[in-house]
């Protein structure tokens, strides 16, 4: 054969070669929360990857909660009350709250001692400003305008951020704030844990289950839910 013709069928061999591998992966799109995908997901991901090395998982983080009828997201991730009419629906935890701020920021006022003293430091917020509220509610302190007052925030990581940087007392989900706590860079200010009147969902369109691709990765963030719990 010519050198010049055997070059071309190598090519041509190395091409198809690659269209098939190429079929054989499967690209799946997830869509989520920042705070989610860079506290709970991306953390574990590699696992999946592991176990499944055909299937190309692609994240996508943002706030909105994505139309999955355009089928442009295989599975959503989403914190609410699990109500999303015509689709599947899957309850995957319920994060527990914690107190936190950053070291010394407290101790200049004295120690807390219940929850009620919360209420003479800074609070820092989620964008509905419900979580304290309920957090005081749980806990028997009765309704106080000062549980209302403070800086917002849309999303849990500029919420921690703005814990770290000493701004007040932040109401995080654990989970979030884990290594920020294990660094020292936060400390939680009472043992005063109360799981959110939210949960985590896994959301499907109907019948997305059956195939392999989503199948695979419900069942192996099930796994994972399941275990950090």
């Amino acid at each position: 054969v010519h050198p010049a013709l055997s070059q071309a069928f190598t090519q041509i061999a190395q091409a198809v070669q690659w269209l098939e591998q190429t079929k054989a992966r499967q690209t799946l799109t997830v869509s989520t929360v920042a705070t989610f995908a860079a506290s709970w997901l991306v953390p574990r991901l590699g696992r999946f990857n592991q176990r499944h090395p055909e299937i190309e998982v692609r994240v996508e983080a943002t706030s909105a909660l994505a139309d999955m009828r355009q089928g442009r997201v295989d599975i959503a991730l989403r914190h609410g009350l699990g109500v999303y009419p015509g689709l599947e629906v899957t309850r995957l935890m319920a994060p527990v709250l914690v107190p936190v701020a950053r070291p010394g920021l407290v101790d200049s006022a004295g120690p807390l001692h219940s929850p009620a003293d919360c209420l003479d430091h800074p609070l820092l917020h989620d964008g509905d400003r419900a979580d304290w509220r309920l957090w005081f509610a749980a806990h028997g302190v009765a309704e106080d305008a000062r549980a209302e007052r403070g800086t917002a925030f849309e999303d849990d990581f500029l919420l921690i951020r703005a814990a770290e940087a000493g701004q007040g007392i932040a109401l995080v989900p654990q989970e979030y704030a884990s290594d920020e706590i294990a660094a020292g860079r936060l400390v939680q200010v009472l043992d005063k844990p109360w799981p959110a009147r939210f949960a985590y969902y896994l959301v499907t369109q109907p019948q997305a289950r059956e195939r392999p691709a989503v199948k695979a990765f419900a069942d192996w963030v099930l796994d994972e839910a399941g275990s950090a719990a």
